[in-house]
């Protein structure tokens, strides 16, 4: 068994540049949502720039219990977590090769993340009854996050390595769609979004 795995080899081909740049992607939508929030704590009639419409609204879901699941609100796990994944895609960018202990701790971070995702997708949908931009942002980024990073650790002509590399993370984008479709059918759009009305 290998230890370590070559940033050089066909399996890091992209990996190095999905960590760095869904690092980035939900490290800023985790700093918007903090802002947005240390905000509506200051100023109570404050609303954040998300909230577009009864359905989409970041406000509506950051001031729940779901959003403060740790006793703090979520989107500061969100910082520190994706900031970590950035920084370690920047590493491998730039020639690092990591052990795989270090590896199995960056699934087990990232399956962290997506079991908590899945999580916060069915309260949204279920509990809440409205859905936060910014967080639909990080469950974008969290699929293939935890697909590739799983992909990445599987052993070569395994069965994830047989499914064409595209396919779950495809299927999870059109389950969530449906879901969210099947719960708020044109609602979703269902007022002026950025002053555009939509339907």
């Amino acid at each position: 068994m290998t230890t370590e795995y070559s940033p050089a080899g066909a399996r890091l081909r992209g990996l190095p540049l999905l960590l760095l740049i869904g690092g980035v992607l939900g490290t800023l939508s985790s700093c918007v949502l903090t802002y947005d929030r240390i905000r509506g704590l200051e100023d109570p009639l404050f609303s954040p720039g998300c909230n577009i419409n009864t359905v989409l609204s970041c406000g509506d879901v950051m001031t729940t219990w779901q959003g403060n699941l740790l006793g703090f609100p979520n989107m500061l796990l969100g910082v520190a977590g994706f900031a970590a994944l950035a920084g370690l895609g920047l590493a491998l960018v730039a020639g690092a090769v990591f052990p795989r202990w270090l590896w199995r701790g960056v699934w087990a971070g990232v399956a962290a993340g997506f079991a908590f995702t899945v999580w916060l997708i069915g309260q949204c949908l279920f509990v809440i009854g409205a859905l936060c931009p910014w967080c639909m942002v990080v469950w974008a980024v969290m699929i293939p996050l935890f697909w590739y990073v799983t992909r990445h650790l599987s052993r070569p002509g395994s069965a994830l390595r047989a499914v064409p590399h595209w396919l779950v993370p495809a299927f999870l984008y059109l389950l969530v769609v449906a879901l969210i479709f099947s719960v708020f059918g044109p609602s979703v759009f269902g007022s002026s979004v950025f002053g555009i009305r939509i339907l």
